[in-house]
């Protein structure tokens, strides 16, 4: 018997409604399990790819193999069977060791590393970087591994015991932008073979024993920025080749045995140079007026040398020099007004100077911290000089000058003060009026008319001296000699002698 058609109808309905349920379900089961399989998946490849290579790992654990002493835990991480991808101090790329950065903390005395740089590290064929700094007790000679690393373009091993020789093979660092082994140990000649590191845009070899002069063939490496060679034993002419150097922003020949005069090519390096350090050398003759035409300098060092004669007129358009240290040359008058916004460190000291007053663009200085002026003629009451600031001050020099009056208002507004010197000079203070800053490590009021007694605050400090001014009664226990206390009306008691009853 055919049904009725509204009974059809519902039956249809009903039937293909609960096929459209099953067909719903089975849909939704298959989309779970895609996702779920696709979730796992994904999460499998991502160990995969972030876990590194067998020979990195290798290569880092006979590193750490090579460390006999590690007192902050900085390769705690470095565990056999984990990613190494995940220790500390290491970048990868598609699970290759890229870059090896650890670095020790000054600050810190536990933050270093003892031992020597394992060759294992050969093994880490993709690594870019290698930065091993401030970790000061890594020792050894060159690591010649470094020639075995084909990706290789930064090393920075820096202030640490390496020494011996730089090996000619260094030479074959040809891929390298950087390479800085600055506060080492090494010995010898620069190698000639530099010259093959055409690629360098930085090259630092300061704070080691090298000696000889500096090679010709480093004209080669036309691409340098930063240029440091400071504090070894370098000796001879300063090479005039710096009209290869177009992009050089910085020059440190500092504390060497350079003699000579400034190099005429210098001139060339004005669009662009900002620092230059040529200090404590044995350079002569007179600072050239070219150096008024570096309108990018920042800082400028030539102190501890030979130099003669006057400071160029030219240095007026220094504009933007922030550092100066001229001092400890045979320099004379007159010294031309600075038209500077402010600096920030100016040493002037010990030339043959008559300023009679501390400059007018000094006093203006918004920023300065640093103010050097030792036996530059300077004759006035400091109560007369009325700096913009004095808060920012952390070293002032006024030692062998005719400066009288008192330094109470100077260096009571002062917060960060770490040394004053004012020896040799005509000051008339009551001394304990003085506030000793927190930060105040040195201070000189030697062969002055200070009067009063020693307050036991200047226990605190690291350097006294107060010989020869009018003091009296007994001084507070303290560390220093006795010679700090010389010379002076009254005082008693240890190191000086008793006080009598």
């Amino acid at each position: 018997m055919p049904m009725a058609p509204s009974l059809q109808i519902h039956f249809q309905f009903h039937y293909h409604n609960k096929t459209s349920m099953k067909n719903l379900c089975f849909s939704h089961l298959l989309l779970f399990f895609f996702l779920f399989s696709s979730i796992f998946t994904l999460q499998f490849f991502a160990v995969v790819s972030t876990t590194c290579h067998v020979d990195d790992e290798a290569g880092l654990l006979g590193f750490k193999s090579g460390i006999n002493a590690d007192p902050s835990g900085m390769l705690s991480s470095w565990k056999p069977g984990t990613d190494c991808c995940s220790w500390a101090g290491i970048t990868c790329s598609d699970n290759r060791v890229t870059s090896l950065s650890l670095y020790g903390q000054p600050d810190k005395p536990n933050s270093l590393l003892s031992g020597k740089i394992s060759p294992s590290l050969s093994k880490l064929k993709f690594v870019w970087g290698i930065y091993l700094q401030n970790l000061r007790n890594l020792s050894g000679p060159f690591p010649g591994l470094l020639l075995g690393l084909p990706e290789l373009n930064y090393v920075y091993i820096e202030n640490n015991k390496l020494s011996g020789q730089l090996p000619a093979s260094i030479g074959n660092l040809t891929r390298l932008s950087a390479l800085s082994l600055t506060g080492n140990s090494f010995t010898g000649r620069i190698p000639s073979s530099i010259s093959y590191l055409t690629g360098l845009t930085q090259l630092k070899l300061g704070q080691n024993r090298l000696h000889g002069p500096i090679p010709y063939g480093i004209r080669q490496l036309k691409n340098l920025t930063f240029l440091s060679l400071e504090r070894n034993r370098l000796f001879g002419p300063i090479p005039d080749f710096f009209q290869s150097f177009p992009n050089l922003r910085s020059l440190g020949l500092s504390h060497n045995k350079f003699t000579g005069k400034i190099p005429a090519s210098i001139a060339t390096l004005a669009p662009k140079l900002a620092y230059l350090e040529l200090g404590h050398n044995a350079l002569t003759g007179q600072i050239p007026d070219f150096l008024g035409n570096f309108k990018a300098l920042d800082t400028l060092d030539l102190s501890a040398n030979g130099f003669s004669g006057v400071v160029p007129a030219s240095f007026r358009n220094l504009t933007k020099i922030f550092n100066l240290d001229l001092s400890h040359n045979h320099l004379v008058d007159p010294f031309p007004e600075m038209n500077v916004k402010g600096i920030e460190s100016l040493d002037l000291s010990y030339n043959n100077f008559h300023l009679k007053a501390i400059p007018k663009w000094v006093t203006s200085s918004p920023i300065i911290y640093s103010l050097k002026l030792a036996k530059c003629g300077i004759k006035m009451r400091l109560e007369d000089w009325k700096p913009s600031q004095t808060y920012f001050y952390d070293y002032i020099d006024f030692s062998e000058n005719e400066i009288s009056g008192s330094a109470i208002r100077l260096l009571n507004s002062t917060d960060y003060l770490v040394g004053f010197w004012a020896s040799g000079n005509q000051l008339k203070f009551k001394l304990e009026d003085l506030r000793i800053v927190k930060t105040l490590k040195y201070l000189d009021l030697s062969r002055n008319l200070v009067y009063g007694k020693v307050p036991k605050s200047v226990s605190g400090l690291e350097r006294l001296n107060v010989s020869h001014n009018h003091l009296c009664g007994q001084l507070p226990v303290t560390k220093f000699p006795k010679s700090a206390f010389l010379g002076n009306d009254c005082l008693c008691s240890s190191p000086l002698a008793p006080c009598k009853v």
